[in-house]
């Protein structure tokens, strides 16, 4: 089994930074794909997809909302993921989940929900105007 821990939330200004990180533990996620998804408020049911991350790190996939605002990152040796979040806008405000696969993933990075088996319990990112 694999526990994600996710840190680095808090209230922001809009225009501010904030670096998530995704801490696992119990076994690697060295050869999982990472990915991250967020919830923003009224939106229970639906977890948007954020950015993912092949399992050598050469490879990332973002969404258009924050495509040359957010970066993926990760350091194997540490089990962690990262998610750097600059020029933060009032609708990035969400919860923000970190996910990991199967080990051995292979093939393109998903932005579905469905392919990422591990989660964490998220941490709370607010974007103020």
């Amino acid at each position: 089994q694999v526990q994600l821990v996710e840190s680095g939330g808090g209230l922001v200004q809009a225009g501010g930074s904030l670096r998530l990180s995704c801490a696992a533990s119990g076994r690697t996620v060295s050869s999982s794909a990472m990915g991250w998804f967020r919830q923003a408020p009224g939106k229970e049911r639906e977890r948007e997809f954020v950015a993912a991350i092949g399992a050598s790190g050469g490879t990332t996939r973002y969404a258009d909302s924050v495509k040359g605002r957010f970066t993926i990152s990760r350091e194997n040796a540490k089990n962690t993921v990262y998610l750097q979040m600059n020029t933060l806008k009032p609708e990035d405000t969400a919860v923000y989940y970190c996910a990991a696969t199967d080990p051995g993933w292979i093939g393109a990075i998903s932005s579905r929900e469905s392919s990422y088996k591990y989660w964490g319990q998220g941490t709370q990112v607010t974007v103020s105007s």
